[in-house]
């Protein structure tokens, strides 16, 4: 998958090490910023019980 990737993208390859790090960026902000805060509503840790 991986080196599937690496040549689908464009450029040599200092350009496609810049454009993993920009996809992965936005990736993270993603989930940081939208995933997790919409998880943490649904799963609340505070509710835990151990039988």
């Amino acid at each position: 998958m991986y080196a599937a990737l690496w040549r689908v993208l464009p450029g040599p390859w200092w350009v496609r090490v810049v454009i993993l790090l920009a996809a992965v960026a936005v990736v993270l902000y993603g989930l940081f910023f939208w995933v997790f805060p919409w998880v943490s509503t649904i799963v609340d840790p505070q509710e835990v019980t151990i039988q």
